[in-house]
């Protein structure tokens, strides 16, 4: 009962902190109603986690609610979630399985997903109803019937007290495919099919985020090239990125630019390099770092490869099927790794604030993807920062990119598989998917040159400066201060320094530098877990477990019946639901049995 007590004797200080103005305004708004759903829709980057964190904190106060659930997309937010709510002064477990019955003793709630909650709606359900509780549905996007988790959802948290959802998108959907505790309403854009949208209690745009120094304000840089691929019929085939003519040629094209063994990806990871070393030492962000995404692991993996060969430094390798994939995303969140290459790891909702340069390299475009993957470089520390993106010259990224600073409204696919708690996304759409006449698609060769910024919508190429005037000093601060260039001087200086990169990735490749063989990512020493409740309590319960085999092999006593007796020593639920308090008593037990 312990951390429950400190809990309740922190959470009157921390929830006292300076809200944003927005967050405020919600929680005013929030409590005026005093509403049993809720949904908040907040431009990524725009801190909904503080939000309902807060919210919860007072709720709990009041004792309006005993309990606090939060349900995610995927096992990292879970960390990210349960560490937020203890530096609030709330104790929730990240670690509580569906095989682990009550909510464990000495905490307040847990973080679970929806994949578990899927996994044994009932089970959740008896959890919410137990005492009065704070179901927080985050990204709940992803609680859609497409995607067969809508009425595990609903049965699972139907009786709970109260329902916040959290999205970073409005979103739509069809008739038979609404998200459970979402009010929506005719689609004005797709009212003909009997399309819906979301109807948020509260909305915070990326507009007002923008004014409000919340976020950054995001350059793009778009890169074409030439793409030459070999069809079905052994015919080679060679086409622009931004001048490809069909959408089926314009696919190809897109697709042969980002196999890795071509030079478009190696040229604007050079970019990347070279964007991150100018925040680092002129941009007032000496941690700054960048994030690739790729469409699959194997091409993850060579884009390590690659960023290892053109920048002389390891990435932070980070691929779902990785145990410790949680702790590198932490890892680099804290650390000083430039950069970091996924899949989806960091698409959505994780928190990598210093993270400040994005090259999207998927061919993944759905609209809504598309806000929450730019949303994880445009969380702003200072007003002087912004973030830059680096992508393809395509026509469907270009129109996400221009419209970025438009409310919008998104539509997400559902997922086809789900692998553990990741979603598993098709790179493209289905219908794009190509035939099975193309299966013997070859991608050739691609190179890459710079193409244009996109402001305010509008494509700057940087071409048509007088020759006769040169870059002031001041320009030369590459994308420096947010307004300090116009956009033509901008793209200006992106053009000067593409001819820059260009060399400097032909004298290395041909070099003979190949450091393939080494070590895509570099060995980092863990992090300290202590210090955390439940960190605490996750490595008390292998301590124990460690030191019960001691015993065991000391006294030649089946472990079973260790545990048997320690649990008689000292009274309480087994170690999967006792409380820290308990834990370390029982280490203290065994460790005089040694």
């Amino acid at each position: 009962m312990a951390s429950a007590a400190r809990a309740e004797a922190v959470a009157p200080q921390r929830t006292g902190r300076s809200l944003r103005a927005w967050q405020q305004a919600a929680l005013d708004q929030y409590e005026q109603e005093s509403p049993k759903d809720f949904l908040v829709t907040a431009t990524p980057g725009a801190g909904k986690t503080t939000f309902a964190l807060t919210l919860a904190a007072r709720l709990l106060q009041r004792r309006e609610v005993a309990r606090v659930v939060v349900v995610c997309p995927t096992d990292h937010l879970r960390l990210q979630w349960a560490d937020a709510a203890d530096r609030m002064g709330i104790v929730l477990d990240p670690g509580l399985t569906n095989a682990v019955g009550p909510v464990r003793a000495g905490t307040q709630g847990y973080v679970t997903t929806y994949a578990q909650v899927a996994g044994k709606p009932m089970l959740h359900a008896a959890r919410a109803t137990a005492v009065k509780t704070l179901v927080v549905l985050d990204e709940v996007h992803h609680a859609g019937d497409g995607l067969s988790w809508g009425e595990a959802i609903e049965e699972a948290y139907g009786f709970a007290a109260r329902r916040l959802c959290l999205t970073g998108t409005p979103f739509r959907t069809k008739p038979d495919e609404r998200i459970p505790f979402v009010r929506y309403e005719e689609d004005g854009f797709e009212a003909e099919e009997g399309g819906l949208v979301s109807r948020a209690d509260y909305t915070y745009g990326y507009k007002e985020a923008l004014a409000d120094s919340v976020v950054r304000p995001v350059v793009f840089a778009a890169y074409t090239g030439t793409s030459r691929w070999r069809n079905s019929a052994g015919e080679v085939v060679a086409a622009s990125l931004s001048e490809a003519g069909t959408r089926s040629v314009e696919m190809q094209a897109w697709r042969t630019a980002l196999d890795p063994k071509g030079q478009w990806v190696p040229h604007v990871i050079a970019a990347m390099d070279d964007r991150i070393t100018h925040l680092r030492e002129e941009g007032g962000m000496p941690d700054a770092a960048g994030l690739i995404l790729a469409s699959d692991q194997d091409d993850a993996r060579a884009y390590a490869t690659i960023v290892r060969r053109v920048t002389g430094k390891a990435p932070e390798l980070i691929l779902s099927d990785d145990p410790k994939a949680s702790k590198k995303i932490e890892r680099f969140a804290t650390g000083s790794a430039r950069i970091a290459v996924c899949v989806r790891m960091i698409s959505e909702g994780v928190d990598v604030p210093r993270a400040a340069v994005l090259a999207w390299m998927t061919s993944y475009r759905t609209p809504l993807f598309f806000a929450q993957a730019v949303g994880r470089v445009v969380r702003a520390r200072a007003s002087h920062e912004s973030a830059t993106v680096f992508l393809p010259a395509v026509r469907p990224l270009l129109s996400l990119a221009a419209s970025m600073e438009e409310q919008r409204n998104h539509v997400m696919p559902p997922p086809k598989t789900v692998q553990g708690d990741e979603l598993d996304l098709e790179p493209l759409p289905p219908e794009e998917r190509e035939p099975a006449t193309m299966k013997q698609f070859e991608a050739l060769e691609a190179d890459a040159r710079f193409a244009h910024v996109l402001a305010s919508g509008t494509a700057h190429t940087g071409e048509g400066r007088p020759a006769a005037a040169p870059l002031a000093a001041e320009e030369e601060d590459f994308l420096g201060i947010p307004g300090l260039l116009t956009a033509e001087q901008t793209a200006s200086l992106l053009a000067k320094r593409d001819d820059e990169l260009r060399m400097r990735i032909a004298q290395r490749a041909h070099s003979g530098d190949d450091t393939g063989e080494l070590p895509i990512v570099e060995n980092h020493p863990d992090e300290d877990d202590a210090g955390r409740s439940w960190r605490d309590a996750a490595e008390l319960r292998r301590e124990i477990n460690r030191l019960v085999s001691r015993v065991s092999a000391k006294t030649s006593t089946p472990h079973a019946v260790v545990h048997t007796e320690l649990r008689k020593a000292v009274p309480g639920p087994p170690s999967a639901s006792a409380s820290v308090d308990v834990l370390r008593a029982r280490r203290e037990r065994l460790r005089t049995m040694l």
